[in-house]
């Protein structure tokens, strides 16, 4: 399987790297994270006496916010180990910018090829990598085992989706996922789906969902304050936030707002494509729609708010979580269309009313919790969606305790991250132990 997995790779990049050298050379993109990939990184000499080399990696925006929380605490409690945080995007590199300490050092996530992990190794030198959600790229994880760099998975989850393709061929990720010293998941579902992959009960911890410490602890008035600042809105006027929306969706929000604005005149519009570089179009859709006052968020931002438009377009990464302080309701994209869904954790945790269609698969949990709050209402078309907002706006008080027992939901799942700290912490002390009790 190995060998089967290594040529289907191998044929892969050969297709690959071409296209992401024409698009450097064109675009500019690429530019800092494809040699990092390629395993082209300085060598990191860093070290002081009896402290560890930890590598914590989140692949994009949603694992970065999940990590974040976990490598603060991780800081606090070894203040003179090496840190080193991975991603494997470009807009996760952004984000990890943002929220982690300026002592971790950022790097780019190597391509699972076998010289280029050992090069990539060779330089950085960890002893525990810590994947956050679930990464599981082969070539790299054998190697760390055959090097005893000790591996723990934190905030694991397997969607139905992922799971399903893992099931598939889980004689080969049985082994693969033994790599690993320690699990955490998110929930007892998701422990049970690791086990059913073949990973040892010993070796799975349900500690839940490390997303809640951060987003919790990143919400401020003072943070709402500015960007009501930013935006130029009134704060009598109602805003809903369309979040991480997806093709297909961005003509039925635009729909929606049209119908509600005949019932509330000054309703404002915050779109926010999933895919930034999707913006533009977006920004034409509204137009099209009759929104002749529409905005790109970048605009605003420069000319430093005083917006009188009705719809405003995202088009900067890292901006959705502080507008949903903004919302009296939000929409979460990703699931009127088969996307999986989006994190619905972050408008939860400025007390928001949420509304997401059918398609939560990678986010059931987060959802039936919302749903349990009385936070959070799945729609399953363009007219429950409308009514639904409808009802909102016209009994604002009533929903908008609602999303306070949803931010309450938030503030009180936390205090995850300290136990994955203790989790990695274990892996450090005691590497060859795998009987781990955090």
């Amino acid at each position: 399987m190995f060998f089967l997995y290594n040529l289907a790779l191998s044929l892969a990049a050969l297709l690959a790297i071409p296209y992401y050298l024409l698009k450097m050379l064109i675009t500019g993109k690429y530019r800092k994270s494809l040699g990092h990939k390629l395993g082209f990184i300085p060598e990191d000499r860093s070290r002081t006496a009896g402290t560890p080399r930890i590598w914590i990696h989140a692949v994009s925006v949603g694992e970065v916010t999940a990590a974040q929380p976990v490598v603060e605490a991780l800081r606090a409690r070894f203040k003179e180990a090496a840190l080193f945080f991975s991603t494997g995007t470009e807009t996760g590199q952004e984000m990890a910018r943002r929220l982690l300490p300026y002592e971790v050092t950022l790097i780019y996530y190597p391509l699972d090829i076998p010289w280029v992990i050992r090069r990539f190794l060779d330089r950085l030198r960890p002893e525990v990598f810590v994947a956050t959600e679930t990464e599981l790229w082969p070539n790299f994880l054998k190697i760390c085992a055959r090097r005893n760099i000790t591996t723990v998975m934190i905030n694991g989850r397997l969607s139905p989706r992922s799971f399903r393709l893992y099931k598939a061929t889980g004689f080969f990720w049985r082994r693969i996922l033994n790599s690993f010293a320690a699990v955490g998941v998110i929930s007892e579902e998701h422990g049970r789906r690791f086990a059913a992959l073949g990973l040892p009960g010993q070796k799975i911890f349900v500690l839940g969902n490390a997303k809640y410490d951060g987003l919790a602890a990143r919400t401020s008035p003072e943070l709402r304050e500015e960007t009501q600042a930013m935006l130029g809105f009134s704060p009598d006027e109602p805003v809903l936030v369309a979040g991480s929306t997806h093709e297909g969706e961005e003509e039925i929000i635009l729909r929606v707002t049209g119908r509600l604005r005949e019932f509330h005149r000054g309703l404002k519009l915050i779109i926010a494509p999933r895919h930034i570089e999707r913006a533009e179009k977006v920004l034409a859709l509204a137009r099209a729609e009759g929104f002749s006052r529409a905005h790109r968020l970048s605009d605003l931002s420069l000319k430093g708010g005083g917006s009188k438009g009705e719809v405003v377009v995202v088009d900067s990464i890292g901006a959705l979580f502080k507008l949903y302080s903004v919302a009296e309701v939000v929409f979460l994209g990703g699931s009127l269309v088969p996307k999986g869904g989006q994190n619905i954790l972050e408008a939860a945790a400025w007390g928001k009313m949420v509304f997401f269609g059918p398609h939560m698969d990678d986010f059931l949990d987060e959802a039936a919790a919302l749903k349990e709050s009385g936070g959070g209402l799945e729609v399953r078309n363009e007219e429950e969606l409308f009514e639904g907002i409808k009802e909102v706006l016209s009994r604002r008080e009533f929903f908008r305790k609602r999303g306070r027992r949803a931010q309450e939901m938030v503030r009180a799942n936390m205090g995850v991250a300290a136990k994955y700290v203790e989790l990695i912490e274990q892996a450090i002390v005691s590497p060859g132990d795998r009987r781990y009790q955090p």
